[in-house]
């Protein structure tokens, strides 16, 4: 579980495969306490750590996770967001997020209003129910607050702190970025859903006095 607010700039040492994918990642601050076996957020990607040396660490990643996600576009020298898993005791200071990635979209639009950065993406119609305005939404492993919702598309706006300290200063139009809707708009829709299945009018017509006294409600 992480929380979208991005610790380090990692740098990628190389992605290569042998038998299987391999991401080694320069992490200064992630690499401080990290273990073979823990959890950490690369560009909002949940990824396990299998070797670690020095200030070096090593990742396994699934061919589906790159075709799923922008990590199979990285290459050497590429500045990543890395988020070590959250602690029980620490503050929870952006969203509940799983580094399970739904979905990768465009930046469609980046520019400059005031003090921030408006950006612009484009989304897809099985996530764009979970997106609202003024709720939250990761955008490669950054927690950010949602601006205005449109048809195909939504908008954030970023402050200079942000912007200096994640990917996002180095995004350009038509760039992919890894989304992650709020898993509690997820959960909310699908108990919604099931309410609604509950309450149809074949679920209802089924609620006899017949089948209410055979239930023990009358």
């Amino acid at each position: 579980m992480f929380t979208g607010i991005i610790e380090e700039l990692g740098i990628v040492k190389k992605l290569e495969q042998k038998g299987g994918f391999s991401l080694s990642v320069k992490a200064d601050k992630a690499s401080s306490d990290a273990s073979v076996g823990d959890s950490v957020s690369v560009n909002g990607v949940c990824l396990t750590v299998t070797k670690r040396d020095s200030n070096i660490l090593t990742f396994d990643v699934l061919e589906e996770t790159l075709k799923k996600t922008n990590l199979g576009m990285l290459k050497s020298g590429d500045k990543i967001n890395l988020e070590r898993a959250l602690k029980v005791n620490a503050r929870l200071g952006g969203h509940f997020l799983t580094g399970h990635i739904d979905c990768v979209i465009k930046i469609k639009s980046k520019q400059v209003t005031g003090n921030s950065i408006k950006i612009v993406f484009d989304t897809k119609p099985e996530v764009s129910k979970y997106i609202v305005s003024k709720g939250s939404v990761a955008i490669d492993g950054i927690s950010l607050t949602v601006g205005e919702v449109f048809t195909n598309s939504f908008t954030v706006h970023i402050i200079p702190h942000t912007l200096t300290n994640t990917t996002l200063a180095s995004k350009r139009e038509g760039n992919t970025v890894n989304l992650e809707a709020d898993i509690l708009a997820k959960y909310a829709d699908k108990t919604l859903s099931a309410e609604r299945r509950d309450f149809s009018p074949e679920k209802q017509n089924s609620l006899t006095q017949d089948f209410l006294s055979q239930h023990g409600f009358m």
